[in-house]
């Protein structure tokens, strides 16, 4: 076992859960609701800015128990958003709020660590 905290820590200021979990019930479940291409929208719009990974990471999830038929839940961490019924469409809206236009909102405490990492390389 190897504890991987401080890198990770390093590595990432916040990440994107998104529930693409599948029932056989009659109740509402996100991967009928547009699951898998809410976590693309997610994806794709990081991508776009370069922050895909690093500093946002985006992790596919199975229930976060905000299950609607209107659309995927997501969970924004450590912000500790959650937000329900959300579409593919909505996503760019979303994450621009959360982080702004180019992502450069992933958090002070973040951009510390990358000042303090870039001045000691040089």
């Amino acid at each position: 076992m190897q504890r991987q905290t401080d890198r990770q820590r390093d590595r990432l200021a916040a990440q994107v859960f998104v529930c693409t979990n599948d029932r056989d019930a009659d109740y509402a479940c996100c991967a009928d609701a547009g699951g898998e291409e809410t976590l693309e929208a997610v994806k794709s719009w990081l991508r776009d800015r370069n922050a895909f990974w690093n500093p946002i990471s985006v992790i596919e999830t199975g229930c976060l128990g905000l299950c609607s038929e209107n659309g995927t839940a997501i969970a924004i961490q450590p912000r500790d958003e959650w937000y329900s019924a959300v579409r593919p469409a909505e996503v760019p809206d979303l994450l621009e709020s959360e982080f702004g236009p180019d992502a450069e909102r992933v958090g002070a405490a973040y951009r510390r660590r990358q000042e303090a990492s870039d001045s000691d390389a040089a």
